[in-house]
């Protein structure tokens, strides 16, 4: 008698309960840092550190979005990408408005602050992106969630980099110029999320 893993049905439902427990892991990671950084952000007055807080809300939200698409149909999970690459688009568009606002009245920010926690949000996001790779491959929604994860680390290390740059030049365009990095590598992610998730809608419906 075939046991449940020979069960299609069996199979999905055990994918579905995999995938699941992963976002709810990174769910926690990423709202837990976003609060930290952004406390941060506003205390060290780093437009990069503020930057990477709202990615980490915006990853929470995507994740959020994830696990309700987890053992839906196609059409669903497509339009649940569709949903996180305009999200992934808006706070693209925030800061480079906010990197641009900075330029008027450019003050370096504290840099033990912003070093630190960016050293931080590194290790969260490196966990993150350990808890999905193995998923990254399974459908559509898990695809996108890994791009979010895969960004999230070079976003850290431009962090680090920015604070190590304001440390050398005693200056806040490092910490700008950074701001204006990730908008752009979000703007750029969301339209390939985007592109992705209209394929498979498009496919869905047909």
């Amino acid at each position: 008698m075939p046991g449940c893993c020979d069960d299609k049905g069996c199979s999905t439902e055990h994918l579905a309960r995999r995938q699941a427990a992963t976002l709810k892991a990174v769910l926690v990671i990423n709202g837990a840092m976003f609060v930290v950084e952004l406390v941060a952000g506003l205390i060290a007055g780093s437009v990069a550190l503020l930057a990477d807080s709202l990615d980490m809300l915006g990853d929470a939200l995507v994740y959020a979005v994830s696990l309700l698409a987890v053992g839906r149909d196609a059409r669903w999970k497509a339009g649940a990408a569709l949903f996180k690459g305009a999200v992934m688009a808006g706070f693209g568009l925030f800061v480079l408005g906010k990197a641009v606002h900075t330029m008027l009245a450019p003050i370096p920010p504290e840099v033990a602050i912003m070093g630190g926690v960016g050293l931080l949000a590194l290790g969260a996001n490196g966990l993150c992106l350990a808890l999905l790779w193995r998923r990254r491959r399974d459908d559509v929604n898990m695809r996108s969630v890994w791009l979010c994860s895969r960004n999230d680390i070079i976003a850290n290390v431009s962090v680090l980099a920015a604070a190590g740059a304001v440390h050398a030049l005693d200056s806040a365009w490092p910490d700008i110029a950074v701001g204006l990095g990730l908008a752009a590598l979000w703007l750029a992610s969301s339209l390939g999320v985007i592109r992705s998730a209209s394929r498979e809608l498009a496919a869905a419906q047909g």
